[in-house]
């Protein structure tokens, strides 16, 4: 029987409804404290359109179910780098965000980086890397979405540097020179759109060099340095059905982000590693359905990932 080209299910819609009610309350409880109905309408949109993205990739024919994703990933970066960022003027940068913390402003950005970077790991590992991330929506269009060789060895350290810099300057200005940078300033967005102009580039350039289109997260992003801490004891992972798995390593072969996949599986745990950004590229070309996301506590310490040989 031919396959059909979507299948509607009751769970899967409640599934994605489940993910827009649970958005649209944080925006009521922002619009409780604030008296902003701003809030209501930013998290309804954002919940509506991960709510968008779960439905299609749950229902849709498997070779159309990364579209799910993909559309996601449009909705969300496009709103929040051309809405919240260029239209106002709010700088969405790691930068912008320790401008806030250090001047205890609780704007949009703070909001974004404790729900989406800090806490939000802790449930969802680093599902915003996969799902919602304005410079992956636009990394994640290059030809080179299978990496060719593995990781660079120790080069992700950058990541760990670029977040200590970032840090270090902010607070040089904030207190040292007193430069506040709050508010709707033209510096805002001035350098929101030289971060953004350095971030695109470094990231287009690396994957062209390195033939991955996630290089720049690998080696560069200073974000996974703060999603890692939650998303090693995240509630949600990815697991591996060792009796429907047939080895046949498509898994692995197709993952963004280089990881041994089928290492966890033959331990008998999830995937535990915190490079794993659920995108769901294993889940799609797994040929037996053996893979999915499941809900539970647990860890692990030891990263299971392909490296380049010397």
């Amino acid at each position: 029987m031919k396959e059909k080209l979507f299948d509607f299910r009751l769970k899967n819609l409640l599934t994605a409804f489940g993910w827009l009610i649970s958005f649209a309350c944080i925006g009521i409880w922002r619009w409780s404290a604030t008296g902003s109905i701003f809030y209501v309408l930013n998290f309804t949109y954002i919940g509506g359109s991960i709510a968008i993205g779960m439905f299609l990739n749950s229902s849709l024919k498997k070779q159309y179910k990364p579209w799910g994703r993909r559309i996601t990933h449009l909705l969300i970066g496009l709103y929040m780098l051309g809405f919240l960022g260029f239209v106002g003027w709010e700088n969405m940068q790691i930068e912008g965000f320790f401008f806030y913390l250090f001047a205890g402003v609780f704007a949009g950005g703070t909001l974004h980086y404790f729900i989406a970077k800090i806490v939000g790991p802790f449930f969802f590992g680093r599902g915003w890397c996969g799902w919602a991330c304005w410079t992956a929506m636009i990394l994640d269009l290059l030809p080179w979405k299978k990496p060719v060789n593995g990781r660079l060895r120790h080069l992700g350290v950058i990541r760990y540097i670029h977040l200590f810099l970032s840090f270090g300057l902010v607070f040089v200005l904030f207190f040292l020179f007193d430069y506040k940078l709050v508010g709707r300033e033209i510096a805002v967005l001035y350098l929101l759109i030289a971060g953004n102009a350095i971030y695109y580039t470094t990231g287009i350039i690396l994957a062209a060099v390195l033939k991955d289109n996630r290089a720049f997260c690998k080696y560069v992003c200073p974000i996974p340095p703060l999603q890692k801490i939650g998303a090693r004891f995240s509630i949600y992972k990815q697991e591996i059905d060792s009796e429907k798995c047939t080895d046949c390593q498509l898994c692995e072969k197709n993952c963004p982000m280089g990881i041994k996949l089928l290492a966890y599986k033959n331990e008998g745990k999830r995937i535990l590693s915190t490079e794993c950004i659920l995108c769901n590229v294993c889940t799609d070309v797994c040929p037996t359905n053996a893979i999915k996301s499941t809900k539970r506590f647990d860890a692990g310490f030891k990263e299971q990932l392909f490296f380049k040989e010397k």
